[in-house]
């Protein structure tokens, strides 16, 4: 009877010890490729009775657990790309033997990579663009523009859009296991003065001058010896009259069109000579469009007295705070750009120059006259870019140390144009002005040291500078010698382009080198 209540007892112990204790490893199985996203791992064990103790390793090298009433739980972080061994021990004491499981795992976080084919250069800012990528794993899902696309048969994934896209678009590519790669790609325009192109040379001309023989011949003359290389021609001028026959429904309305010529055939015929072709569009000073606006009551259109009687300088001044006056000579541009025209060059895109005390912005509301300024630069670029040219901003001398003068805060519009055009005529600078005694008798030593200072504040942006030089006399005759001080100013102050202005658009070729 003893006997067989000993026997009984040690069953009763030794029993249960034998029987396999139920482990679940959950959190990664047997094959599983573990992506980017599933990492860290956060693993979860479970046993179906008490065990005097359980390790884990990884890859054969023990891990730390935390243990917790019925199992253990196990994070993973920091594991590299290949395959790997998660295995548990768990002891059930000095009687019986350990009981193990594993799981064999291969961890892989390497996106696909992602190839722009195409474009791979600036593209024509009108008509249709191809994107097109690839990537370097074959089974990728690729979308663009959130849509799925298909491979095609060389592997490559494309998209096609009807006009260059104005924002990045967004290329993601998901391979099979779950990892993806997002890129942005940015179609930059192939743009007349892109880096590479030759420095501007050129003249103004007004709008009377391509429809007068006496005016226009002189300067084709300088085109047939290589003097100049560019034409910059009026689109509206300081009286608000445009000078060829704009689409633009309120031009008509306001009667400011007086077609002289046809713009489309003027760019072209100076385009098969090799010239580029600018566009002066004045903005802000337009006394046909103030006019008419006063009439119609649209006294928001237009900057005024502090009574609010309309602000008669210049004939009428449109207020830069105005959406309408924004768009009008926005759409100008945009069509002249259409038309061929390689930049759009605005003038007067400033504030009256008055003391502010005797002005009235309808509304400003918290903004000053410099935020109009820019937020007009800012609303026009893209759009400009899109018609296909190139925007500059023409400033005042003065501007780069008094912008509040005419809100023309140069730093900040050099953010938001291709460049800006400083009208640095030493007859227009008083005594003493960057130490130069009598500017105008000192043609190089004001222009050199004026734009040595518009550069250092275009510095940090993608803007350049061009400068408008004097080829006129006002005070003192200037002919080839002052001119072309001038013209050696502005390169030996880093800046190539140059522009020469006479409003009676007549030039001294002599201060001109053939090229």
């Amino acid at each position: 009877m003893f006997t067989l209540l000993a026997v009984a007892a040690v069953t009763a112990v030794v029993v249960p010890l034998m029987q396999l204790p139920v482990v679940r490893l959950t959190g990664v199985e047997n094959d599983q490729v573990i992506n980017a996203a599933e990492l860290p791992l956060s693993l979860s064990l479970t046993i179906d009775r008490e065990v005097e103790s359980i390790a884990a390793y990884l890859d054969e090298k023990e891990i730390p657990i935390e243990r917790s009433t019925g199992g253990a739980s196990i994070a993973i972080d920091g594991l590299e790309d290949g395959p790997h061994v998660i295995s548990i021990s768990v002891d059930r004491g000095s009687l019986v033997p350990p009981v193990s499981t594993e799981r064999r795992f291969l961890v892989d976080t390497t996106p696909p990579a992602i190839t722009v084919v195409t474009p791979t250069a600036p593209v024509a800012p009108l008509g249709p663009v191809e994107l097109k990528v690839m990537t370097d794993e074959a089974d990728s899902m690729v979308t663009i523009a959130g849509r799925e696309v298909m491979a095609s048969a060389d592997g490559t994934f494309a998209i096609e859009f009807p006009n260059p896209p104005e924002s990045p678009i967004s290329v993601q590519a998901r391979d099979m296991v779950g990892n993806s790669a997002t890129t942005e790609v940015a179609f930059q325009l192939d743009l007349p003065g892109n880096p590479g192109s030759d420095p501007i040379r050129g003249v103004h001309a007004s709008g009377y001058t391509w429809s007068t023989p006496a005016l226009k011949d002189p300067i084709m003359a300088m085109i047939a010896s290589g003097q100049i290389n560019t034409v910059e021609i009026d689109l509206k001028d300081e009286a608000g009259k445009i000078w060829w026959a704009t689409s633009v429904p309120l031009a008509s309305e306001i009667g400011a069109i007086e077609e002289l010529w046809n713009l489309g055939e003027v760019v072209r015929e100076l385009h098969a000579l090799g010239v580029r072709v600018i566009g002066r569009l004045v903005v802000f000073r337009d006394p046909i469009l103030a006019d008419w606006a006063v009439a119609q009551g649209n006294t928001d259109w237009i900057v005024q007295n502090p009574d609010g009687t309309p602000y008669g300088q210049y004939g009428g001044y449109t207020n830069p705070f105005s959406p309408d006056v924004w768009e009008y000579n926005i759409a100008i541009g945009e069509e002249a750009a259409r038309l061929g025209i390689d930049d759009i060059l605005y003038d007067y895109v400033r504030r009256p120059d008055a003391f502010m005390d005797r002005l009235h912005f309808p509304l400003q509301g918290n903004r000053t006259p410099e935020d109009a300024i820019v937020g007009f630069l800012e609303a026009s670029q893209p759009r400009i870019h899109r018609a296909g040219a190139r925007l500059g901003a023409s400033v005042f001398g003065i501007a780069a140390t008094h912008p509040d003068q005419i809100a023309q805060p140069i730093p900040r519009m050099a953010q938001t144009v291709d460049y800006v055009a400083p009208m640095v005529y030493p007859s227009h600078w008083g005594p003493n002005e960057y130490g130069v005694v009598h500017p105008n008798a000192s043609p190089y030593d004001i222009v050199f040291r004026s734009l040595s200072e518009f550069q250092r504040q275009v510095e940090g942006t993608d803007a350049t500078v061009l400068g408008w030089l004097q080829d006129f006399s006002l005070g003192i005759e200037y002919g080839p010698a002052e001119v072309r001080a001038q013209i050696e100013a502005a390169a030996d102050a880093g800046v190539l382009d140059f522009l020469l202005w006479d409003a009676a658009a007549t030039y001294t070729s002599d201060a001109l080198d053939p090229s």
